[in-house]
C-alpha cells in the first residue's frame, strides 16, 4: 500500500507493508480500508458490529478479487464477548470507531502485540482520550498526527493518529 499524502502538509503515512503481515481493521464496514489493505499483506481481516455491512464487505472483497481479507461480525464494544480471531496476534491494527471511541478494546493490544496502530477518528476527544491509554497504559508511541476537514461544510473534522508498538 503506497502512504497516503497530504496535498497541504507534503507528510505521508505509511503501513511498513510486507507480504508476511497481518493486519486487522476494526469497525472495518464496508472494506473501505481493509481491502487496500490486503494487497500488501498475507491477511487482513475486518471486524464489524453490523451484519449487513460485514456481508457488503465480503461483497466488495468478493467483486474486486481480494481473497486474503476475512470478515467477521462482533461487537466491538464487549471485548469479553470476543470470538476466536480475538486471540490471535496482528502486526498493524487499524482502527475507525464511532464517536464514542475504542476504550473498550483497548485492553486487547496488549495480546494483539501490533507494532504499528492507526486510528482514524472523526472525534477528537475520544481520540485524545483512547491516545492516552495507547501511550501512558500500554507503552506505546505517538509518532504522527493529522487533521482532515473532510466535510468543509460541517463542523466535522476526520483526525488520524500512528502509534508504534513498545520495543
Amino acid at each position: 500500500m503506497k502512504a497516503a499524502r497530504s496535498s497541504n502538509s507534503g507528510r505521508s503515512i505509511s503501513f511498513k507493508s510486507t507480504a508476511k503481515s497481518t493486519r486487522l481493521d476494526l469497525f472495518c464496514g464496508l472494506g473501505n480500508f481493509t481491502l487496500p489493505l490486503a494487497r500488501r499483506a498475507r491477511r487482513v481481516l475486518g471486524v464489524e458490529g453490523d451484519a449487513s455491512l460485514v456481508a457488503k464487505a465480503e461483497s466488495n472483497a468478493a467483486r474486486n478479487g481480494v481473497g486474503n481479507a476475512a470478515f467477521v461480525k462482533e461487537n466491538l464494544f464487549e471485548p469479553a464477548q470476543f470470538g476466536p480471531w480475538a486471540h490471535e496476534r496482528y502486526d498493524v491494527v487499524l482502527l475507525d470507531p464511532p464517536r464514542a471511541g475504542a476504550a473498550a478494546l483497548l485492553t486487547r493490544m496488549a495480546h494483539w502485540r501490533p507494532r504499528r496502530v492507526v486510528y482514524i477518528s472523526c472525534h477528537p476527544g475520544s481520540l485524545a482520550r483512547d491516545a492516552e491509554t495507547l501511550v501512558h497504559a500500554q507503552g506505546f508511541r505517538l509518532t504522527c498526527a493529522g487533521v482532515m476537514d473532510m466535510f468543509p461544510q460541517t463542523t466535522h473534522i476526520e483526525s488520524i493518529a500512528v502509534f508504534e508498538g513498545p520495543a
